[in-house]
This record gives structure tokens, C-alpha cells and sequence, in this order.
């Protein structure tokens, strides 16, 4: 009862602060839980959830009898009843008014016959729980009522007060702390980033680490860089093309055994030479297949990073044949 008569209220409330577009689609009621999908082309936002459930334990606050009024179809159709689509009725219908709104009118009025609380009061509490997308143009709220209600709002403040003592802060403290948190992980991991990067470039390498070499009159850079995060490659791609001024750049990142490699063309190069291209021929010897990007840099990736000098030498191979 306090369910169903719960959900009459929330269809009222999503049609007065979301549209009149709004119509039931389908709806499931037990003890202390409901669960009700209507009409909605988008998510409802988080601030929207929260005025709806105010409105409906407003609604619950007054305490208003529910009132049940026999009628024809007809009669509580004009009388503003709600009546689902596709729902065959009798010559006679059971309509359930509830609640009011500011003005003094009856907050909803629908058909139904099943049954519900004798005052609004009895629904003790909503709490809508989750909102979610059910099918395309139709969206699904669950919530709890009653007990259900109160032990749910339990069970999330034990979890609040377990967050906040293992975080050593009060509760109402919570989000700054864990901001606080974010932002200094965050800082960490771009500092432990740079140090790995400056660790590969310090550590052994092949290729031409002293400084590049000429492959068929092109200025070629090659290094294979061990444990360096491969999103680090575009960046030190980057920067070794602008250190060559004018050349080609390969630089393969080796972690647990897999290979990512990165092929940079400076601009006037790649009216001849395609980053495209050059990555592909160092993929396959990787034993990974195609790569993409842009003539002037292209990645890719492949399983076998022992083949990772292999790889820088088949490029080569490539730019002088």
C-alpha cells in the first residue's frame, strides 16, 4: 500500500516539474519498494530528483485522506483522472485522488484498482534510490518507502560514518577531504610519470641515443624505452622532432613483455615519408598489425617487445630502400 500509493504520487510529481509528457510505462509496487518507469527523452538530473522527492514527501507531510470515488470512464476522464494507454476499462472505474498542491487542487487523481493507503501519512517516507535509462525514451526510478526508507538511509550514513573514520575527518568534511585526496593523487601520478619518463630516457637504449643517425640522407632517431608509459610517446615524439629540426623519429615504449611504438615525420618530410607507413613496418615486426594516425605521427602496438630493436632496424630498412 505504502508503495503503490507512493508511485500515484511520484507520477504526479514528475509530470508538475518535468512535463506533462510524462506517462506511466510500466510499474512494479512491494513491501517498502517501488519501482516506476515513464516516458523522458533525457536523465533526470540529480537536482531534479531531489525537488520531485521533496514534492512527494510534502505530499506526505499533509497527511490528507485518500479519497476513492466510483465513476464512469467517461466522467473521470473529464474529472482530470489519469488512465493508462492501452488499459481496457468497464462500464465503471475506481478513481484515487491524493494529496493537494498550493492552490488547493487534488495533487493526483488516477484510475486504479489497487490498493492503497487510507492517509498519506502511511507512506512514512520516499527515498528514490536510483534513476536509470530502461529503454530509448524511457527511464526507470526505484525508491523505498516506509521502513525501507529508514533502514536504506541506515545503511548509507554507516557507510558515510565508515568513509569519514578511515579518512580520519567528520562526516560533513567528507568531500573536501576526498577533493583534497583526488588532487593529490593526481599530482603524484603525473610526478611518477615524469620520473619513469626521465628513467627510460637515462636508462639503456637502443638506437641512437647520443644523437641521431642519417638513413638515406634523412636524420633518423630510434630508441626502445623500458617500462615508459606508452601515453608518454606522443609528447616525447614531439619533442624529438623538434630536436631534429628536420627527420624521422621512432621511439618504442617496453612494459611486461608488449611494445607500443610511435613514429614522428617533421613536416617537410611527409610529402615523401608517411608516419602512417613507417608505424605499420614497425607493428608487423612487433607481431602486431596496421597502426594509424597521421603522416607525421602514427602509433601502434604489438605482443612481442623482445622484437622492439628488430622493429627499429625494419624501419630503417624501409627509409633506405
Amino acid at each position: 500500500r505504502r508503495a503503490h500509493s507512493a508511485t500515484h504520487l511520484l507520477h504526479a510529481a514528475l509530470r508538475r516539474r518535468l512535463g506533462t509528457h510524462v506517462t506511466q510505462k510500466g510499474s512494479y509496487v512491494g513491501e517498502d519498494y517501488l519501482r516506476f518507469d515513464f516516458s523522458h527523452p533525457k536523465a533526470v538530473s540529480a537536482a531534479e530528483l531531489a525537488q520531485i522527492e521533496a514534492d512527494v514527501n510534502a505530499q506526505v507531510l499533509g497527511n490528507r485522506p485518500v479519497s476513492t470515488t466510483l465513476m464512469t470512464p467517461e466522467d473521470a476522464i473529464a474529472a482530470g483522472a489519469m488512465a493508462l494507454f492501452g488499459e481496457k476499462y468497464g462500464e465503471e472505474v475506481r478513481v484515487l485522488a491524493m494529496g493537494a498542491d498550493d492552490g488547493g487542487d487534488t495533487y493526483s487523481v488516477e484510475l486504479c484498482g489497487g490498493t492503497h493507503v487510507a492517509a498519506l501519512g502511511d507512506i512514512g517516507l520516499l527515498k528514490i534510490t536510483s534513476e536509470s535509462a530502461v529503454a530509448s525514451g524511457v527511464r526507470r526510478i526505484e525508491g523505498k518507502t516506509g521502513v525501507g526508507a529508514r533502514e536504506w538511509l541506515n545503511e548509507r550514513e554507516a557507510l558515510l560514518l565508515d568513509a569519514a573514520g578511515a579518512l580520519k575527518a567528520r562526516p560533513e568534511d567528507l568531500p573536501a577531504r576526498v577533493a583534497t585526496l583526488v588532487d593529490e593523487r593526481k599530482r603524484l601520478e603525473r610526478e611518477l610519470a615524469d620520473a619513469k619518463k626521465a628513467l627510460a630516457l637515462a636508462g639503456p637504449a637502443t638506437g641512437a641515443k647520443a644523437g641521431p643517425e642519417t638513413v638515406n640522407g634523412i636524420a633518423f632517431q630510434g630508441q626502445v624505452l623500458e617500462g615508459l608509459d606508452p601515453k608518454a610517446l606522443r609528447g616525447l615524439i614531439d619533442e624529438t622532432k623538434q630536436a631534429l629540426g628536420s627527420g624521422i623519429a621512432v621511439l618504442i615504449a617496453v612494459n611486461e613483455g608488449r611494445a607500443s611504438v610511435a613514429v614522428g615525420v617533421t613536416d617537410d618530410l611527409v610529402a615523401t615519408r608517411s608516419a602512417v607507413d613507417l608505424v605499420r613496418v614497425a607493428a608487423a615486426a612487433l607481431g602486431g598489425q596496421g597502426g594509424g594516425g597521421r603522416p607525421d605521427m602514427a602509433q601502434a602496438g604489438g605482443p612481442d617487445g623482445a622484437n622492439a630493436e628488430a622493429a627499429i632496424a625494419a624501419v630503417k630498412a624501409a627509409l633506405a630502400g
